[in-house]
């Protein structure tokens, strides 16, 4: 799901630029989300079979295809040249991607943070200050690299007092089972793999740094302003979905058993990833979120970690380049180049039954 790679993240900078710059949204019937395979994201697929997304598009008069897209940075890519009006991505790649590349865009449903989906792990070091002079294998410039940053700000080490090496996601597991490879930064289900290997210690997870790794549902913000019913329709229909998957009911059973199939596990893998998760299960819990000191603190050191590594394109000069307002309209960053809006209306309106 997170893979990251920084010739694709830039990559569609200009292109997208070419696209969207100066374009003015439209009032508009038909709408398109993009998805991949997460267990935050995939019960927009739930939604989509069924029929709640209908139910929800069909009560404000509009149509909203929840397309899945097999890669993942591929799929925000699409989103920031404007084949999608809507996709699914973390807070940091929807600062680094997007909103970096100059398209405003609005996280309109905060759906989850890690909580434990993310972990590094070793078979030789038991604490943090062990991985000193070592080489760690990760995903380089996704969210695993921001962990293990800040697993090792915690034990006031740095990257440069060890090695990082670039590994994909899909060889990640086999390789933790070779000779060589001893330490891994990654996430679930490669987590719990990696984790099981015998004498394997898992060092640090996303639990201790709760609100740093953000699940959201991402719109260009020209059109939510324009067409705010794809807002309320798919805030409902989000919401919806989540009062059955969290239920002790036979239909939330059948959903977590439909999601954990849809992730290539079963409804027992499915559940132990929500597990690792903080569901906001309720809109409530969604607004209160984002409007609390833990998520600003967090959104600062994602964007501090994207500007030393270079994920907000040539041009910042600082972590301030692209300014990221929050629901109170507080700014962080530059206030003439604000691209990343976390907007709770809709959630509110969810949240009061106003939908």
């Amino acid at each position: 799901m997170k893979t990251s790679d920084l010739s694709k993240r830039l990559a569609a900078a200009v292109f997208a630029a070419s696209l969207s710059t100066g374009a003015s949204a439209q009032q508009k019937d038909s709408f398109s989300i993009a998805w991949t395979i997460y267990a935050g994201w995939v019960p927009w697929q739930y939604a989509e079979d069924q029929g709640i997304m209908k139910k929800w598009a069909d009560k404000y008069d509009i149509q909203v295809d929840i397309v899945q897209v097999n890669d993942y940075i591929e799929s925000i890519n699409q989103y920031t040249a404007g084949q999608f009006d809507g996709v699914t991505a973390t807070s940091m790649d929807g600062l680094a991607i997007p909103s970096a590349s100059g398209i405003d865009t609005t996280a309109l449903i905060v759906g989850d943070y890690s909580n434990g989906n993310d972990g590094l792990v070793s078979k030789d070091a038991t604490s943090i200050g062990g991985l000193e002079d070592e080489t760690v294998y990760l995903v380089e410039l996704s969210v695993s690299h921001y962990l293990l940053a800040r697993a090792l700000a915690s034990v006031g080490l740095e990257e440069r007092d060890l090695s990082v090496m670039n590994i994909s996601d899909a060889d990640l597991v086999s390789a933790f089972q070779t000779d060589d490879v001893r330490h891994v930064a990654t996430w679930n289900p490669l987590l719990t793999e990696v984790e099981s290997f015998p004498g394997a210690t898992k060092l640090f997870d996303s639990s201790q740094i709760p609100g740093h790794i953000k699940d959201l549902t991402l719109v260009k913000t020209e059109t939510l302003a324009a067409n705010p019913k794809l807002g309320k329709a798919l805030v409902g229909a989000w919401y919806e979905t989540m009062s059955i998957l969290e239920s002790d009911t036979p239909e939330g059973e059948d959903a977590r058993a439909f999601l954990g199939e849809l992730s290539g596990t079963d409804q027992q893998g499915y559940e132990a990833q929500l597990a690792g998760m903080k569901m906001f299960w309720e809109p409530q819990m969604s607004v209160d979120f984002i409007n609390s000191e833990e998520a600003f603190a967090a959104m600062d050191s994602v964007r501090q970690f994207s500007f030393d590594k270079g994920l907000l394109g040539q041009g910042a000069m600082s972590p301030d380049f692209v300014g990221i307002e929050f629901p109170d309209g507080t700014i962080m960053g530059d206030e003439g180049n604000v691209k990343l809006r976390f907007n709770d209306d809709y959630m509110a309106m969810g949240a009061a039954g106003e939908l």
